[in-house]
This record gives structure tokens, sequence and C-alpha cells, in this order.
């Protein structure tokens, strides 16, 4: 499986309070474009895979709307999550 608790429990270390804080809007943020990047190099490969598509699109409205509510709630963290995983926002 592409992820497992370890890769899990790092990215929570990384961008998260803690390795327990799976909670926070920027470790979901993290966790959910870590599985994107995953299921586009799938895509790439299966341009059919019509499940894998719509689960991809329905992932990236989660980190949207995610993302939207960091945006409202503190433009800092905003700012800092969206630096640190390189999005075009």
């Amino acid at each position: 499986m592409y992820l497992d608790q370890a890769k899990k429990k790092e990215i929570f270390e990384k961008h998260g309070q803690s390795a327990t804080d799976t909670g926070s809007a920027e470790s979901q943020i993290a966790l959910f474009t870590y599985r994107i990047s995953h299921l586009t190099e799938h895509l790439k490969q299966n341009r059919k895979d019509h499940s894998t598509a719509r689960s991809l699109t329905m992932l990236v409205g989660k980190r949207r709307k995610l993302l939207k509510y960091l945006y409202n709630k503190d433009i800092n963290r905003y700012r800092a999550i969206v630096k640190a995983l390189g999005l075009r926002k």
C-alpha cells in the first residue's frame, strides 16, 4: 500500500503539532496533497480509470475547502502551509 502508518506519522510530524495531531487543518491538507500526487501519477498510467479520477476530483475539493477554511480563519497559517507544500494559490 502506498500510504502506510509510518508515512502518515511522518506527514503528521512534519506538518502538524505532533505525530498524533491528525485533525489539524495543516496535517489534513498535507495528507490530501500526498494522496493527490499519488493518484495523479496513477492516472497518468491508467487514463481510463474513471473511479480513481472521481476520487481525485473529490480529494481536490476537500483540500480546497480546507484551504478556504484556513484562509478565512488564520491567513498566516494558510500562507505557511501553501509555501511548505508548494501549492499554486
